[in-house]
C-alpha cells in the first residue's frame, strides 16, 4: 500500500481497504498514528506562523 493512500485512510480522506486485517491491535495502532499525524501537522502550522511573525 502506498504512503499517500495510508495517510488518506488515517485522516479519513479515503475508504479503508476491505481486505486489510481488522483486529483491535490494528485499530489501536491506526489511532496512535492518526494522533501523531495530527500533532505533526499542528506543529508545522505553529512553526510556519512563528516564521512569518519573526520576518515581519
Amino acid at each position: 500500500m502506498g504512503i499517500l493512500r495510508q495517510l488518506g485512510e488515517y485522516l479519513y480522506l479515503r475508504k479503508k481497504d476491505p481486505n486489510a486485517p481488522n483486529t483491535k491491535w490494528v485499530k489501536y495502532m491506526h489511532g496512535i498514528n492518526r494522533i501523531s499525524l495530527l500533532l505533526f501537522i499542528f506543529a508545522m502550522i505553529v512553526l510556519i506562523i512563528k516564521l512569518i511573525r519573526a520576518n515581519s
